[in-house]
């Protein structure tokens, strides 16, 4: 029981869920492993949002039962949002035998205590609460870079997309007080945290207090002395408020630039999805966001083959990012996500149709972004470095002020500074630069 595993599926929220299991484990002496084979507790934290990371899962969780039945004494966790679902809990259960503690999204605190149970009683630990309650604060976290930090601001979601799972996993949504964030803030910093990424399903409809809205909250963190960058994720266009707008002028540690979700060009597909806004409303918005920060950088999510959807419907879509022109976006194909109103839809879109619309917008999105990319050449950007890059060990990765990923030659001790580095090359997904 030394030493743990943990593979995370899905959202940089599951990513922060994670990071709170290692700390809980690590406060019990507990060390980490990259390998499932060489731990005594194998964890996985879910995600039920895409049906790949359904069969990810599935195929994954059933390459340690040969561990399980050689190693009887591993000790193996499910939990996250799939197993907020009763169908997923009967399938683990009666497929899965060897699994020995499932949990959920809303009770992540009680693992060490579930564990204490499986290694006392030697029976299954079941334990998933179908709604949150109130919000446990100062757990522990291990981060995963030691200069910028995770920070949940909110949990769950009332919007309910016609397609979306979430607010069936995640539950209804609860904000954290604003003093509890700002302490937080405060001691990560201390701790050699620059930049914050703050999370939630919604957080522009973040509410603290009575007087704390989203934008109030930004404000009051770029007043904490030694941060230097505050990010957020996800923001729904519906709720971005013009006070939220004029925070990325006025507050010098909001970083200029922006994820907005559009999920589809066509007015008829955003009603059909229930996201309560149309393609004129998201293009005037992303209008007074670029009037007031011209250099801004913007991503999104956008969906294809959502059931009904026409190749008209398809067409407003291409417009619309050639129109808005995204320095990137997360692509996804439709797919029927039990319990949700889309799934029942009679009018379900062909795989074929899907994947040729789906490969013709990822050809449009990239050569849009490696365009903007390439147009960056010669700049000097101001870098975050995060650590080795992943193309070479003898370079360095970071993030500028806009989230473009940048590789660099130079030396390690430079992880968690921020430099000046000289754009050198643009490519489609990230950028190559030397250091000033």
């Amino acid at each position: 029981m030394r030493k743990y595993f943990i593979q995370t599926f899905g959202c940089q929220m599951n990513e922060h869920d994670s990071e709170i299991i290692a700390g809980m484990l690590e406060e019990k002496g507990m060390t980490r492993t990259d390998a499932a084979a060489d731990a005594g507790v194998i964890i996985f934290n879910t995600c039920s949002v895409r049906e790949n990371a359904d069969k990810r899962f599935f195929g994954t969780l059933g390459q340690v039962k040969k561990k399980k039945k050689n190693e009887p004494g591993t000790i193996v966790c499910v939990c996250g949002c799939m197993m907020q679902q009763q169908h997923i809990i009967d399938t683990v259960k009666t497929k899965y035998p060897w699994v020995d503690i499932i949990f959920g999204t809303h009770n992540i605190h009680k693992l060490p205590e579930l564990l204490t149970n499986v290694m006392n009683e030697k029976e299954r630990q079941i334990d998933v609460w179908p709604e949150g309650g109130e919000i446990v604060e100062g757990l522990p976290s291990k981060r995963l870079f030691s200069c910028k930090a995770l920070v949940n601001i909110m949990y769950g979601c009332n919007n309910f997309c016609t397609y979306c799972i979430v607010p069936y996993t995640r539950g209804r949504e609860r904000s954290r007080k604003p003093e509890n964030v700002l302490n937080e803030v405060k001691a990560l910093v201390s701790d050699g945290v620059r930049e914050v990424m703050l999370l939630g399903q919604n957080v522009n409809s973040y509410r603290g207090d009575e007087k704390t809205d989203f934008a109030e909250l930004i404000y009051r963190l770029n007043e904490i002395e030694g941060l230097d960058r505050i990010r957020f994720m996800t923001s729904h266009p519906k709720d971005l408020s013009d006070r939220l707008i004029k925070a990325f002028a006025d507050c010098g540690s909001l970083c200029r630039n922006i994820h907005l979700p559009v999920q589809s060009g066509s007015s008829r597909v955003l009603e059909m999805m229930n996201r309560k806004y149309n393609r004129d409303q998201y293009m005037e918005l992303v209008d007074r966001i670029r009037e007031t920060v011209p250099e801004i950088t913007i991503s999104s999510d956008i969906m294809v083959g959502f059931p009904g959807e026409t190749e008209e419907d398809f067409l407003d879509t291409l417009d619309l990012i050639e129109r808005v022109r995204y320095d990137s976006a997360f692509t996804f194909l439709y797919s029927p996500r039990k319990g949700t109103p889309a799934a029942e839809d009679p009018d379900q879109i062909p795989e074929e149709i899907k994947h040729d619309r789906f490969n013709r917008m990822v050809e449009l999105i990239n050569g849009i972004s490696a365009e903007k990319n390439a147009a960056m050449e010669g700049r000097v950007e101001d870098v975050l470095v995060e650590g080795a890059s992943k193309n070479s060990i003898d370079a360095l990765a970071g993030r500028t002020d806009g989230f473009k990923l940048v590789n660099f030659r130079g030396d390690r001790s430079l992880i968690g500074q921020i430099v000046p580095v000289r754009i050198t090359k643009g490519k489609t997904f990230s950028l190559e630069g030397e250091l000033i």
